[in-house]
């Protein structure tokens, strides 16, 4: 079967961009890359913030600039104002990240209330700015039992929701209980070969995406939008005139 009719008149022809590969930049960035990693757990031996420590040392030797961000005493969402310095440090870590790595334990099936909000806490967009969108995404979690993906499953859909690049890889660690020694250092084991496989992809995607991210996630349905209320606001002003 072939398309006879190529007659697209539901465009907006001033708003439509082909996608072409001269659009792209040609000169990278030189600074590090820019990674937070977010945790999902308060406990004084979190294996979850364990595992992010794990993954801040890969990250280093591959060349990235790393923050850790600490949920101790952040508000629950909207149980506070959003000038509470934790609220403010974590958006301003956002904003400050090109790539991200959430990693929560799993708990009644699910992340932890602690991870969810940390995420509810970003918004969608802070004035102009959009803090997550066109960003690198890897998602992980740890389990005391046998290995699920519950977790990583439902982080994924956050992440899409705050429209952020999702690398396809991802980690879960069954029985971390088990895998780190007396120094809290995790042991050798396949979990950990995937935990370096996950970041080495983080970077990748991080590397090829950063000097892009604004072009990729630009969306016609908004360019047409905008557009519409640049029209409403020049006709209103001509009116009071």
């Amino acid at each position: 079967m072939s398309v006879t009719d190529l007659s697209t008149p539901n465009l907006n022809e001033d708003e439509f961009i082909i996608p072409e590969q001269a659009q792209l930049k040609r000169q990278a960035s030189t600074h590090k890359p820019r990674i937070l990693l977010l945790y999902g757990s308060l406990r004084k031996r979190s294996f979850s913030k364990l595992v992010v420590e794990e993954c801040a040392r890969l990250l280093i030797r591959m060349g990235a600039e790393v923050r850790i961000y600490d949920p101790k005493g952040l508000p629950l969402p909207d149980g506070d104002e959003d000038t509470h310095p934790k609220v403010q440090e974590l958006r301003e870590l956002v904003v400050w990240s090109e790539g991200q790595v959430w990693c929560s334990p799993e708990r009644h099936g699910s992340m932890t209330g602690i991870m969810k909000s940390q995420i509810d806490w970003v918004p969608l967009s802070l004035g102009a700015v959009r803090p997550t969108q066109g960003k690198t995404l890897a998602v992980m979690q740890v389990e005391g039992g046998s290995q699920s993906f519950n977790v990583v499953n439902q982080l994924r859909v956050l992440g899409r929701w705050m429209r952020m690049i999702t690398i396809p890889n991802q980690s879960s660690v069954a029985k971390a209980f088990l895998e780190f020694d007396d120094d809290n250092r995790m042991k050798p084991s396949a979990y950990y070969n995937r935990i370096v496989d996950v970041m080495e992809e983080l970077m990748k995607f991080t590397l090829l995406t950063r000097d892009n991210s604004d072009y990729l996630v630009d969306r016609y349905s908004e360019r047409v939008e905008t557009a519409e209320q640049l029209l409403q606001r020049v006709n209103q002003k001509n009116n009071k005139g």
